[in-house]
């Protein structure tokens, strides 16, 4: 069996990261890693690679920097001649970015088979591309991993059950990932050790909701400022908010540092006291490594992190982010859950492809 993975962004270099070593013990399977290159930083893309031992991408896109239009069309036309070349039996796509639905659909026109890792996701918020790309990507996959019960329930509930598509109930692969990684992280990471001492609140900002609407933008930054008054916010600034930051004439008056690996992620993971972010990824992560979190947005896929209490939708407003930050910094949660499943979902995915495709 030979599998062609698409990846392009972070988020997605962690989760197929656990596919590959799964895959890595079995006879028989062949993996081609294509990198579109959504994310272009290296800080962000090629360090990932690097440093969580992931096979490198025998094909890169280097496509970045453009229009959702220009950006996934390009995308599609480079899958594509990749998938004429190589004749991959099965595509895997993770998440919802613009790399998974042009994956997809790459794969879908050339009747080749497509696994969405991560499929089931819904934030109903059809403003969001992120939204967009999941739906119209679960819709052609024939492969459904659904990382939660939620995630199920809302695949059956738009009638994927009459579709020709299988859905398998996987757990999540970032817990695969967080409890693997976690044991390396101390020896692999490179931030200095005073940037990791005392009470902090680990933040990230990057979401095109925030950061493209002046107004959200301004009246988070403000949150963030006053909160850092009280308790240190340590932010790694992504590129395009650094950005947009500037073209809105917007000060951040918290620790920015830049873009870290994912090891550095997981040691600011460990040693922070609460996380604020707007990130979908990090939210889970906040609940591996049992820290509570605010969420930087009006709606969040990862509906189990609200309904148990781990989680708090924070409204583009100054008082509100402070409101619930102040909330869950109090709060004291029992991580005693299994919301995710057991650490083993990449295990489960492989097999389920072997079975699948009559290995």
């Amino acid at each position: 069996m030979k599998i062609l993975t698409i990846v392009g962004a972070r988020p997605q270099f962690v989760k197929a990261a656990t596919i590959s070593r799964a895959a890595a013990g079995i006879d028989g399977i062949e993996e081609l890693i294509l990198h579109t290159g959504q994310h272009f930083d290296a800080n962000m893309s090629e360090v990932f690679f690097q440093e969580m031992d992931i096979p490198s991408p025998k094909y890169q896109l280097d496509i970045h920097g453009l229009g959702h239009g220009a950006m996934t069309g390009r995308m599609l036309e480079g899958i594509e001649e990749v998938i004429l070349k190589e004749r991959p039996d099965v595509l895997l796509v993770y998440g919802d970015t613009n790399s998974t639905l042009a994956g997809a659909l790459a794969a879908r026109k050339l009747h080749i088979k497509v696994g969405h890792v991560e499929a089931g996701l819904r934030s109903f918020n059809m403003a969001m591309p992120e939204e967009v790309n999941r739906i119209l990507t679960d819709r052609i996959s024939d492969f459904l991993y659904c990382p939660t019960d939620a995630a199920m329930k809302n695949l059956r509930d738009e009638g994927f059950d009459r579709f020709d598509a299988q859905l398998v109930r996987t757990g999540d692969v970032m817990l695969d990932a967080a409890l693997y990684y976690a044991r390396l992280a101390k020896d692999r990471s490179g931030l200095p050790a005073s940037i990791l001492q005392g009470d902090f609140a680990l933040c990230t900002l990057h979401r095109a909701e925030n950061t493209d609407d002046p107004e959200r933008l301004a009246q988070l930054v403000e949150g963030l400022n006053r909160i850092h008054k009280s308790c240190r916010v340590l932010l790694p600034l992504h590129p395009r908010t650094r950005a947009k930051l500037q073209d809105s004439g917007l000060k951040l008056e918290v620790e920015t540092i830049e873009p870290v690996g994912y090891f550095d992620m997981i040691q600011l993971l460990t040693h922070c006291k609460l996380v604020l972010t707007d990130s979908g990824g990090l939210q889970k992560e906040a609940y591996f490594f049992e820290k509570n979190c605010v969420t930087l947005r009006d709606q969040t896929e990862w509906v189990e992190l609200v309904e148990g209490g781990y989680n708090v939708l924070a409204k583009a407003d100054a008082d509100d982010v402070i409101d619930q930050f102040n909330t869950m910094y109090a709060k004291i949660n029992d991580f005693n859950t299994k919301l995710y499943g057991d650490g083993r979902a990449a295990e489960a995915i492989v097999q389920h492809l072997v079975s699948a495709m009559n290995m």
